[in-house]
This record gives C-alpha cells, sequence and structure tokens, in this order.
C-alpha cells in the first residue's frame, strides 16, 4: 500500500485485512478497494444514511407534522349503536 493513499486498499490487501478496512471506514472514513479498473467503496452506515438522504417513514412524517397538532386520533371504545336489517 505504498504507493496508495490511506484510504485506498487493493482487492488482495483488504480481503486480507478486511476487519482494518472496516475499522478504518467506522473511524476515519470512506475506504476505496480496487480492483483492476473496479471500484467500490466501504462507508459506515451512518455515512451511507447521511449521504443517501434517508428519509422519514410516512408515518413518522405524519407524526411530525404541525397540521396534526392536538388532533385526537385515538379510537372511540364506545359501544356501536343499534339498528334493524
Amino acid at each position: 500500500m505504498a504507493d496508495m493513499a490511506e484510504n485506498e486498499w487493493r482487492l488482495y490487501d483488504a480481503k486480507n485485512r478486511l476487519s482494518e478496512v472496516v475499522n478504518r471506514a467506522m473511524t476515519i472514513g470512506p475506504q476505496r478497494i480496487k480492483r483492476n479498473r473496479d471500484e467500490v467503496v466501504v462507508l459506515s452506515l451512518e455515512e451511507f444514511e447521511r449521504l443517501s438522504g434517508k428519509k422519514k417513514s410516512f408515518i413518522d412524517f405524519l407524526k411530525s407534522s404541525p397540521v396534526f397538532e392536538g388532533l385526537d386520533l385515538e379510537r372511540d371504545r364506545s359501544q356501536a349503536r343499534e339498528f334493524e336489517f
């Protein structure tokens, strides 16, 4: 790895030192792994979610909306009214 940057790995080295690659991805930042002309990046889940723009679920979005503040969404547990067929 002498001719490569601190965050770059040849596939052969990355396979042999996978734990180190993962530890560096968690502490230093993304790690690039090269195989011929192909490249991949190992990064922490936190970094991945930040970059991919992970969004709230629809339910969380609705819960955080000011439109629904103070709205009681509890189900009415009283007896249903009687009716004839």
